[in-house]
């Protein structure tokens, strides 16, 4: 068969389909740039947690950790009213923090010690569940408890694996909240108000085909997705090329138009396909980058050496300050304590409903500043080579930037100034420091920057000159989004034609009437 007839049938039964998900994703992409999924951010986090009393009786951390039996360094350790309303030391042992030289998600591993009496809380209930919901919601507001789940909707979320299963409550506030609180530790783990809930029906969940997770292709969504995406590139590629074969661009057919189709749909299929084929390649092309196909970002760099960069792991001293004594030195208003080894030094971090931690020393409680030195330092021991330079950034740039908390890539802490660690290793990494409290933010390598111009650039647009200047940033992808939308939405009317009429059945024949034959006359 010839190549160009191949060509109009790829494009013609595998867009019957494909349009369909093109229009989908179109329409629900412009729904996720003001609505995104759901999430709890650390802003909400911390703006929802009772603040701390420096009244209230209170177990030192190491008497807290001494009587729950914990012995031995951490990983991390926070002091906050965060489950059944009363404060609680969440300690994540360091024998928890790595299982089989992986990872384990946020929270796997943490024991919940309650602060005044030092006994562990091991049974999330749900006296406890309505507590936390309580907590939260404020005075005034009733809780209804919904029962516990393992997944829904607005859990798919890889992050909320080590809280499962999710107790759901639903609070009669003036947005309908819907609060899920952790099975493991009883903390408040996400929120999601009717109205997000609502649009995310229209939006992320369907953008990203979220009604196939939870359930008997769950093991399978990733293929699918990826798959799917592979043949919407195949169509929008030889549509693209159909299109520019069937366009007259020097001279006209008979009706007088560059375009063959005179119907409707047909011609603003090949018009709008035309005008749109760019933007539709690059959009379905970068949302598959964005599933990380195959792992093709996942670079074969070393992990970063933490511990080394601190000093060695967190341990509690008995000689610490109390949290009394931290909560007095800080003026009030402080929702978490949380303490961290920061390059040979244990720190203490304040953090209020907003703005940046305070940063006190553990064993005095007075205000701690990090000796830039010592730091740079302690950040040479991340990786075994050397380091290149170390950046300044006091703004962003196209890698390290700021989005909407409701964005994908948005709703993490992005601080001001930021020192960017240049690393001389085979990947070139890159890692993010902030100066203020030691904390390593993040690393990316050279698999992870082309992430970020495969996906963040092409499918967000996530381009500073034009973020900064919303709502210029609208405009173009509403419009771009909305010409995309015309092209897959007359193709899906183009598709259903056609399909029905292969489908529709011939109507039956009439008999054909039987054909008589005169009588014959012999002569007499």
């Amino acid at each position: 068969m010839h190549l160009k007839r191949w060509l109009f049938l790829v494009h013609r039964w595998l867009g019957v389909v494909a349009c369909a998900f093109f229009a989908m994703w179109f329409v629900s992409g412009v729904v996720m740039m003001y609505v995104g999924y759901p999430k709890l951010t650390e802003a909400e986090r911390l703006r929802h947690l009772p603040p701390l009393g420096a009244s209230q009786q209170l177990l030192g951390p190491a008497q807290a950790l001494e009587a729950a039996g914990i012995a031995g360094p951490l990983q991390s350790l926070r002091l906050a009213a965060a489950s059944g309303g009363q404060a609680v030391y969440l300690a994540v042992p360091v024998r928890e923090a790595a299982i089989g030289g992986r990872k384990p998600p946020p929270g796997s591993g943490t024991i919940v010690v309650d602060a005044r009496t030092g006994g562990v809380l091991r049974e999330v209930d749900r006296q406890r569940v309505l507590a936390s919901a309580r907590a939260y919601a404020g005075a005034g507001v009733a809780v209804d408890y919904r029962g516990a789940i393992d997944e829904d909707a607005f859990t798919h979320s890889r992050g909320l694996d080590a809280h499962r299963p999710l107790h759901v409550v639903e609070l009669a506030d003036a947005q309908a909240t819907r609060l899920y609180v952790s099975g493991r530790t009883g903390e408040v783990v996400r929120d999601a108000p009717r109205a997000e809930r609502l649009w995310n029906y229209a939006g992320a969940w369907i953008h990203w085909l979220y009604p196939l997770r939870g359930g008997a292709l769950d093991a399978y969504w990733a293929d699918i997705v990826n798959w799917l995406s592979i043949i919407c590139i195949a169509v929008a590629l030889t549509g693209t090329v159909v299109g520019l074969m069937r366009w007259r661009f020097r001279r006209v057919y008979r009706s007088g138009s560059h375009s063959p189709y005179q119907g409707f749909a047909m011609r603003w299929h090949h018009i709008s396909g035309l005008l749109f084929a760019l933007v539709t390649l690059t959009w379905i092309f970068s949302g598959l980058m964005s599933m990380n196909p195959w792992r093709v970002f996942d670079g074969k760099a070393a992990a970063l050496r933490v511990d080394a960069m601190n000093g060695g792991a967190l341990t509690i001293g008995a000689q610490d300050a109390s949290p009394v004594v931290l909560l007095a030195s800080t003026g009030g208003g402080v929702r978490e304590l949380s303490w961290a080894r920061r390059a040979g030094q244990t720190l203490v971090l304040a953090s209020t409903a907003s703005g940046r931690p305070i940063v006190r020393d553990a064993l005095t409680a007075q205000p701690y500043a990090l000796d830039p030195e010592a730091l740079k330092g302690a950040v040479a021991r991340l990786l075994p080579d050397a380091v290149a330079r170390i950046d300044v950034l006091r703004t962003y740039d196209v890698h390290y930037y700021a989005r909407e908390a409701h964005t994908m890539t948005g709703g993490t802490d992005k601080p001001l100034p930021v020192w960017r660690v240049v690393f001389t290793d085979a990947p070139a990494s890159w890692v993010h420091v902030d100066p203020l409290t030691g904390t390593v933010l993040g690393r990316i390598d050279s698999h992870r920057r082309a992430s970020r111009w495969l996906f963040a650039m092409l499918h967000s647009w996530d381009w500073l000159p034009l973020l900064e200047r919303r709502p210029l940033w609208d405009v173009v992808l509403v419009a771009l989004s909305l010409g995309g939308a015309m092209l897959s939405l007359t193709g899906v009317v183009i598709g259903w034609r056609r399909l029905g009429r292969k489908l529709r059945l011939p109507k039956p024949q009439d008999p054909a009437p039987a054909r008589s034959e005169a009588p014959s006359r012999r002569p007499a």
